[in-house]
């Protein structure tokens, strides 16, 4: 299986993010939008890549979120590779997932977002037409 970074296609500042990691990335990684893929051969659900990043290795051990990215650098190497395992590495694990989390719910008010990007909250009313 070839490893791939799974990101929320409707919003614009996922799609700019992901596509600058696509640059890093070597040929043999994918970064697809979750809306072309079949997220159960990847052991995802919708509800699961609605709400962050996920990288799926090419033995299909899932990651999710800011351990999504440290993977996804690990992957590219390089520069990028040591930042991705300090992502990963305690104390700076600790901040990385709250900050991970905090933009995964403000992703709509990020340079380039839209609407589209908000997260949908559990028992959250939806919406007001606008």
């Amino acid at each position: 299986m070839q490893p791939v970074l799974v990101f929320d296609g409707d919003c614009a500042f996922c799609t700019t993010t992901a596509n600058w990691i696509e640059r890093l990335l070597p040929a043999d990684s994918r970064v697809e939008p979750w809306q072309f893929l079949d997220l159960t051969e990847l052991g995802l659900t919708e509800a699961d890549v609605s709400t962050a990043a996920w990288w799926v290795d090419a033995w299909g051990h899932r990651h999710r979120g800011h351990k999504a990215v440290a993977r996804a650098f690990i992957a590219a190497g390089g520069f990028w590779r040591p930042v991705g395992w300090l992502l990963l590495t305690p104390p700076i694990t600790w901040i990385a997932r709250p900050a991970y989390a905090l933009i995964a719910r403000y992703r709509h008010r990020m340079p380039g977002a839209t609407a589209a990007c908000r997260v949908p909250r559990p028992n959250a009313p939806p919406p007001a037409p606008s």
